[in-house]
């Protein structure tokens, strides 16, 4: 059958891809707060109520005195993170340790090293989660001139193949960290699907963030209904000097900030986040449940946040995709990936389950 049959077969297209979270839309109360903050006129570069708010908001969540810095997306988060990180180490000959799966790596065009003169040392790790064992094979790199030496952690929570951390797990991952003398930094772009996964509470949240001992989080929003808002998160205070100069050095300093902090504060405020983001979650697992049902798709691990690896014939794909969006993952065993978002509607989940049957009967 012809690409063109087979569109002529499949019925109407999900109103929604699912391609990213990333291309998702605003959530609407997370949009009346943009509205509502372009009233009249507020003081820039954060001296103004909607930032004193978020900056407040981002205390309670975490019980702590912590220290906020709003920037404009995620990769801009981790340079201010561990630029202020690196900044608080004797030296310049510092590294970031992280698997060689992580979005600091495979997915900032180098971001890092340019920006900050840094190496990253890449750990192997079929599961793209670090272990106080993996961890302990850079330990050979201490104390020797001839090596960069490691100075910084960072993990991803969720991971970029969607599986998680546990709180135990962090908490014994700073331990050993801290033990070797390093710091620990969490990019939490999709934090919010993790903390829905893992009990979808406040609670849940400080359990593997502050409770475990992490130091800095880089606080993601705009993958979870946000438009263009992160925040660095120091739960370390200490690591927090200088972060208003560093932000500015590396180009993150928002004039209007009033804009990314109203954003903040509409979705922390009676945890519209953890709702979005439960919602996403919920989706991924009915999308999964629908899909694995299926003949000729390898469904692959159920998911633990809002992303579905599938795997399927390679002559499959391309009408699909063209159908309804999708990226692929690992072209060279024909997975893809399929994610949710907090838009995404049981109707647009069975619409899309029922274009994969349709195509696989034809």
């Amino acid at each position: 059958m012809t690409s063109t049959e087979h569109a002529a077969a499949m019925p109407a297209a999900p109103h929604r891809s699912f391609a990213s979270d990333n291309a998702a839309g605003i959530h609407p109360t997370v949009l009346q707060a943009i509205v509502e903050a372009n009233e009249g006129h507020a003081l820039a570069y954060g001296q103004d109520d909607h930032t004193a708010r978020c900056e407040n908001a981002f205390r309670e969540l975490f019980d702590a005195d912590v220290v906020t810095r709003l920037t404009f997306n995620g990769t801009g988060a981790n340079i201010v993170a561990l630029a202020n990180m690196l900044g608080s180490l004797q030296g310049p000959h510092h590294a970031v340790v992280c698997t060689d799966w992580a979005h600091i790596s495979v997915d900032e065009t180098g971001a890092p090293e340019r920006t900050l003169g840094t190496k990253l040392i890449e750990i192997p790790s079929p599961g793209a989660k670090l272990t106080p064992e993996l961890l302990q094979t850079v330990a050979h790199l201490q104390g020797v001139q001839h090596h960069v030496q490691p100075g910084i952690v960072s993990i991803t929570q969720a991971t970029e193949l969607g599986t998680l951390y546990t709180a135990d797990e962090i908490g014994a991952l700073c331990d050993h960290a801290h033990g070797m003398g390093l710091l620990v930094h969490l990019d939490g772009a999709r934090i919010a699907n993790a903390t829905a996964a893992l009990g979808g509470t406040r609670e849940a949240l400080r359990s593997f963030t502050i409770d475990a001992g992490v130091d800095v989080v880089s606080f993601g929003g705009t993958k979870n209904g946000l438009l263009g808002a992160e925040a660095v998160i120091f739960l370390n205070p200490v690591l927090a000097v200088g972060s208003e100069y560093t932000r500015k050095q590396v180009t993150q300093l928002p004039s209007k900030m009033r804009y990314l902090a109203a954003q903040f504060n509409a979705a922390l405020h009676d945890d519209l986040w953890l709702t979005m983001a439960t919602h996403a979650n919920e989706m991924a697992t009915e999308l999964y449940q629908l899909v694995a049902a299926i003949d000729g798709v390898t469904p692959g691990p159920s998911p633990e946040v809002n992303s579905v690896f599938p795997t399927l014939a390679p002559d499959m794909i391309e009408p699909l995709r063209d159908w309804c969006f999708f990226w692929d993952w690992d072209a060279s065993v024909h997975q893809v990936r399929w994610m949710t978002a907090w838009d995404t509607t049981p109707q647009d989940v069975k619409t899309f389950a029922d274009g994969v049957a349709t195509l696989l009967s034809n």
